[in-house]
């Protein structure tokens, strides 16, 4: 078997296939899909420091890590890889504003609190069965867009029919929920 790619070759390759543009002076990076997959985010990622949009998705990533020097990031692409939980965010807590990170193994939530910028959350297909968890997206004061479709808590209170009003409650600043705008009634004052 092969050994995973690192992000120093995965840079490699993205400069050669863009012509010998630096990765440290681009806005927008995808090392998505890499043969062989990365498996972890090594230190040489804080080398892009002009890099606003980064997706990492479909590779075997465990765990979110070496994100300090990444000033810029605004979108964050890690689905479809094996991360269990959401801690390693700390570093881009004042800057990023949209996550993605379905299908994954996510089942605890610790750790999302310090996106305060945070208005997209796409995180469908991961673990999340408890309200509990749940709750804790309630610490970010911009999230508009979450898409949660394919979580155990959403299964279940979608065969009971009151998911979305559940979440409304939860989440009064929310705009859009798996896709679909968030109709409120105007209270009468």
């Amino acid at each position: 078997m092969s050994k995973p790619t690192s992000i120093r070759e995965a840079i490699a390759k993205w400069e050669k296939e863009n012509e010998g543009q630096k990765a440290s002076e681009a806005t927008v990076l995808s090392f998505a899909f890499q043969t062989p997959f990365i498996e972890k985010i090594d230190p040489t990622v804080t080398t892009l420091l002009a890099c606003e949009q980064l997706s990492l998705s479909t590779n075997n990533i465990e765990k979110i890590a070496n994100l300090n020097g990444l000033k810029n990031l605004k979108i964050l692409s890690l689905g479809r890889n094996k991360i269990k939980n959401l801690t390693g965010l700390d570093a881009v807590g004042e800057t990023l504003e949209q996550l993605w990170i379905s299908y994954n193994f996510i089942e605890k939530l610790k750790g999302i609190g310090v996106l305060k910028k945070l208005r997209v959350l796409y995180m469908s297909n991961n673990l999340v069965a408890d309200w509990n968890e749940f709750n804790k997206l309630a610490d970010l004061p911009q999230l508009e867009d979450l898409v949660f479709v394919g979580n155990p808590l959403e299964e279940q209170h979608v065969a009971i029919g009151d998911y979305r009003d559940l979440v409304a409650k939860k989440l009064p600043k929310l705009k859009k929920l798996d896709g679909v705008p968030i109709i409120r009634m105007e209270e009468d004052e």
